[in-house]
């Protein structure tokens, strides 16, 4: 005897009507399921989440699939629980001869043998992969049982994938999914070779969430320039304490701190717009934007960054990036900033205009690449060139919330609380 157990989609009382979206089923129905078996992947917030089966049974029906929105509770699809230990019941066959059952045995056996077989490469090729890594495997259409894994115990890294690369094209079926169609042998245009990447449901939602960001806020972008050279004297002095006590010591702990200062200036840039007022937040919440290998662009965000000195901020990034990507971030770890950075000068960019706000805040800082470069500083009457670290900073801002005095008067703070960093700070 059975019962029916249903499967739905986590409810999460934070962040309350945000839906989510089916990546994959990691069962097909008539496959048995343990209980707390991770049974369905959803993506939410650029972040995956793995709904674990709710009982051991066989997967009976499945009512949301692939690529579906699905709201939080919302049914996804039902298993049937095994009650008792009884085989199910059913017509009795007819018995066999001894000659006819030998035979048939023998090619159950052989059966058998090649579908464990097949199960068992598959299931080892397929074992404990992370979210990333099953994700470029569904974009470049690669079975995991093809990939050589060169983790440890053989497990598929990010890397395998890509050096595995995209199945060959030329074929009929990678015409067909290519788009491509045969020229005729009269044509004098060659053919346009390519090939389809499939979105995934990350850059589909990211794609929405920046158009829906500009046709929503008037970006408007300024530019000033930073002087690192104290930020950098303070860091040699503390990056071996620090390190001692299992935290590095990244500029970009420096920023966040540079950042609260700058907020505490212009609190309109920690705010939201609404069609009936301003909506400033007391929280100062800062999201760092974070690029993760297969994934794309996610977004933690460091709570309370206002009520943190350097030694906790820098150990809070260092947990929030190391997670984001391992691919262990939670739906709550990407919601509720308030004020945005992206540090895009770790990967060579000096200057990137604009940055599209992450709504609905108000504001976004970038910061570009750290070089030396020639300044001109006054030493008493004479002037004399120097080298010094600098880099180019930006604020990209809702022109509804604010105005151009008030953004620069964020960045000439910001940049003055980097200039002028005193050797106490922080501690």
């Amino acid at each position: 005897m059975s019962s029916g157990v249903e499967i739905r989609a986590p409810v999460d009382e934070q962040a309350e009507g945000t839906r989510s979206q089916i990546l994959r089923w990691l069962k097909r129905p008539g496959e048995r399921v343990a209980e707390n078996e991770p049974l369905v992947e959803l993506e939410t917030d650029k972040v995956t989440v793995e709904v674990p089966s709710p009982g051991s049974g066989v997967l009976a029906e499945i009512l949301k699939h692939e690529q579906d929105e699905v709201s939080p509770g919302e049914l996804l699809g039902r298993i049937n629980v095994q009650t008792t230990g009884a085989e199910p019941r059913g017509n009795t066959p007819a018995p066999e001869t001894p000659a006819r059952g030998a035979a048939t045995a023998s090619r159950t056996a052989a059966t058998t043998v090649v579908q464990a077989e097949s199960v068992t490469a598959e299931a080892h090729a397929a074992g404990q992969l992370s979210p990333a890594v099953r994700r470029l495997l569904a974009e470049r259409g690669l079975a995991a049982h093809s990939v050589r894994g060169t983790g440890r115990g053989g497990r598929i890294t990010v890397e395998d994938v890509l050096q595995a690369g995209a199945p060959a094209a030329g074929n009929e079926s990678a015409v067909a999914t290519s788009g491509q169609r045969p020229t005729a042998e009269m044509s004098a245009e060659p053919a346009i070779r390519s090939h389809r990447v499939p979105h995934t449901a990350v850059r589909r939602r990211i794609a929405e969430h920046m158009v829906q960001s500009l046709s929503s806020a008037p970006h408007v972008t300024t530019v000033f320039e930073a002087d690192l050279t104290e930020v950098l004297k303070d860091r040699n002095r503390r990056r071996e304490e620090f390190a001692q006590r299992g935290v590095p010591l990244t500029l970009t702990a420096y920023f966040v701190q540079a950042s609260v200062s700058a907020i505490r200036a212009v609190p309109e840039a920690n705010s939201r717009w609404t069609d009936t007022a301003l909506e400033l937040y007391d929280s100062i919440h800062i999201g760092i934007a974070t690029a993760v290998e297969g994934i794309g662009l996610v977004v933690p965000v460091l709570k309370d960054a206002d009520a943190r000195d350097l030694f906790d901020t820098a150990r809070a990034l260092d947990d929030l990036v190391a997670r984001a990507r391992a691919g262990k971030l939670t739906p709550a770890d990407v919601r509720g900033g308030t004020f945005t950075i992206s540090n895009h000068g770790v990967s060579g960019s000096l200057l990137a205009a604009p940055i599209i706000i992450n709504q609905p805040q108000s504001a976004i800082l970038g910061v570009g690449k750290l070089e030396k470069r020639p300044v001109i500083v006054e030493d008493g009457d004479e002037q004399k060139i120097v080298v010094r670290p600098r880099c180019y900073v930006t604020l990209t801002l809702d022109h509804r919330v604010m105005d151009g005095h008030q953004a620069n008067r964020f960045l000439e703070t910001f940049v003055g609380a980097l200039a002028n960093w005193p050797t106490t700070a922080g501690s």
